[in-house]
């Protein structure tokens, strides 16, 4: 027996992209499903935005997302939720190396720095409007 917990991303038209953006970033297999090819539409601009996307990351995690229905009420500009991302300082080159590539085109608050808890930490959105933290944990030697 097993349990999970997997984001799953709602955005205004932009579900495609971003999904093919986070599968450059981690790689792995992207599965989607266009409203129009669920015939779950009429409307000829909605036909191609996704209905669902699954992306099974190189490292075993789970992306779901979405493009919101035109009636959602919600506001997308900023999502209140951060993915962290975390690892061992074996993993280092690898998770700084995403986090430069998810900066690409977005907002760095924190750079992934060495802070004083130890550990490199640093904060970002992307260019989809996802917060992201990042945590490196420091070596037994600090490092």
């Amino acid at each position: 027996m097993s349990t999970w917990l997997n984001p799953y991303l709602k955005f205004r038209d932009t579900a495609a992209e971003a999904l093919a953006f986070y599968q450059e970033v981690f790689g792995g297999e992207l599965q989607t499903l266009t409203f129009g090819a669920a015939g779950a539409t009429d409307d000829p601009a909605r036909a191609d935005l996704i209905m669902h996307g699954h992306l099974e990351t190189a490292d075993g995690w789970t992306f779901m997302a979405c493009d919101t229905a035109e009636n959602d009420p919600r506001d997308f500009a900023a999502p209140p939720v951060d993915l962290c991302i975390g690892g061992d300082p074996e993993e280092y080159d690898k998770i700084a190396g995403w986090f430069v590539k998810l900066a690409e085109g977005g907002n760095v608050f924190l750079p992934l720095e060495k802070q004083m808890w130890g550990d490199w930490f640093g904060q970002l959105r992307d260019r989809f409007g996802v917060s992201w933290m990042v945590n490196i944990s420091a070596g037994a030697d600090g490092s």
